[in-house]
């Protein structure tokens, strides 16, 4: 496809796994990618979800959580279609999310969030983000798909949101 000037494909991978998936959707909409990466690596015990004290269970068991964020998107005012994904934690998107998303404004714009996951849909997290927007911000169904999906897969879920 050819490239887009105002798409943007922004994703949080811990393990790698979204980046694939968002590589994809970039490659499908000709959007820009841009890697929401912490400013403080995640580490493999960060990571832990077994474990209730590692960064990550502390980071989700914490609504107020805020991770910081190594860098910014220098042009977010040229997009109008944001694409954002991530892997479900504990049936939401990471709070590294929440602070992409409050770190701009999405009014006027479209937001659409994907996931990926070992096994469960996007639960409460489209209800979660949109707290974290304007409400002039217009969002589009997301949709939980594997990290392996192909680019024709990828095409048929958007285009069956622009029907």
């Amino acid at each position: 496809m050819k490239k887009s000037e105002n798409i943007l494909v922004a994703y949080f991978s811990a393990s790698g796994q979204t980046a694939r998936l968002a590589k994809t959707v970039a490659r499908a909409t000709g959007g820009d990618l841009f890697e929401i990466e912490p400013a403080e690596p995640y580490t493999s015990a960060d990571l832990d979800w077994n474990d209730r004290a590692s960064r990550s269970s502390k980071e989700m068991n914490d609504p107020a959580s805020r991770p910081a964020i190594a860098s910014r998107v220098k042009n977010m005012d040229a997009y109008q279609t944001v694409y954002v994904g991530f892997p479900i934690w504990w049936y939401v998107a990471p709070t590294i999310v929440n602070t992409f998303l409050e770190s701009y404004d999405f009014a006027g714009k479209t937001v659409v969030p994907f996931a990926t996951s070992g096994g469960s849909g996007l639960g409460d997290t489209a209800s979660v983000l949109k707290r974290c927007c304007s409400p002039a911000t217009r969002w589009l169904p997301g949709r939980r798909l594997s990290s392996g999906a192909s680019e024709a897969e990828v095409r048929r879920w958007i285009e069956g949101m622009n029907r």
